[in-house]
């Protein structure tokens, strides 16, 4: 594949500044008024100006209700796929992705924009995840807090979700939040559908799917050379946790674990190994691999988003 030009498969070009310029993504704009026979609403909010990080919020239009009170729902904030560099929150396989969740889980759902590379390198994807996490306790306390979340969210039941490169997110999120000063959101669980990790030393689902029509090796080098920092290689912990032995003592707080996978996806290896390290650390792990299917399956076929979409659930409750 030497030949092989991974920004054309991208559908990107690298500007002379190092930026990337990007073809348009599928957008669908929010909607906080309920049409008839609209199942959820959402509606955009800022959660950071200063790094302009912004999120989409979803809540279904029929609340449940307990003795005539609107039950609390689980809040989940959710991570986009995307390998680093491409979509957005306002992305039409993310907004339908979580409308679902949001309608049939059900659940107030929180769509983090966070900024992409390689106009922003790690760390900042995962400072963004804890910014998102931080902004969703501090509306329970807030008098002048986003309502949905105040009025309907159930902060003791916060659940991290992320797909692709969102699922290494949530994962490095879900290390950080012991440290964050949380008054209010309590993470329950960490999903990860079809998380995005590598390492130097090729696998053998990385080596037998090389020339995969999604995600060919190039394409995912590519994706870890403009997101990792310059001075760090692929068995960084960003990349590849399942090398550092150092932050196991952290990993065995996590608490409770989904991993998701496919066995036509390259990075199948990876996820594997990342549900024996969660193990290995005392982690309560729910793990879930089909050997038929490829990386994103769920986000073009239905059948497969519905039987994603009822793990997450079950995990959820």
């Amino acid at each position: 594949m030497s030949e092989f030009n991974p920004y054309k498969h991208l559908h990107v070009t690298r500007n002379l500044d190092g930026t990337l310029t990007r073809l348009d993504s599928p957008t669908i704009e929010s909607h906080p008024n309920p049409l008839p026979g609209q199942a959820v609403v959402s509606k955009d909010v800022t959660i950071n100006g200063e790094t302009r990080t912004w999120a989409r919020l979803y809540r279904p239009t029929r609340l449940p209700s307990n003795d005539k009170a609107v039950a609390r729902l689980p809040i989940v904030i959710y991570f986009h796929h995307g390998g680093w560099i491409l979509l957005s929150a306002a992305d039409a396989t993310s907004h339908q992705n979580c409308s679902q969740i949001a309608s049939e889980v059900p659940a107030i759902v929180v769509s983090v924009n966070y900024r992409l590379a390689p106009e922003s390198r790690l760390p900042a994807q995962y400072h963004d995840g804890a910014d998102a996490v931080c902004w969703v306790d501090h509306q329970a306390s807030d008098p002048e807090g986003e309502p949905w979340l105040r009025d309907y969210g159930d902060f003791s039941r916060c659940y991290l979700y992320g797909c692709g490169c969102g699922g290494n997110i949530v994962f490095f999120v879900g290390l950080k939040v012991n440290e964050l000063e949380l008054e209010a959101l309590k993470v329950a669980g960490i999903a990860m559908n079809q998380p995005m990790f590598g390492g130097v030393q090729r696998t053998e689902s990385e080596l037998q799917f090389a020339t995969d029509q999604l995600l060919p090796l190039p394409v995912l080098d590519l994706m870890w050379d403009l997101v990792l920092p310059a001075e760090i290689d692929r068995d960084h912990r960003y990349c590849n946790p399942m090398v550092d032995g150092a932050q196991k003592e952290m990993i065995g707080r996590l608490g409770r674990c989904l991993v998701i996978g496919f066995g036509g996806d390259p990075m199948v290896d990876r996820q594997q190994q990342l549900v024996t390290l969660l193990v290995t650390c005392g982690v309560q792990v729910d793990a879930h691999f089909d050997d038929v299917g490829f990386h994103n399956i769920d986000f073009v076929d239905r059948r497969r988003a519905a039987a994603v979409l009822s793990i997450v659930k079950e995990f959820i409750f």
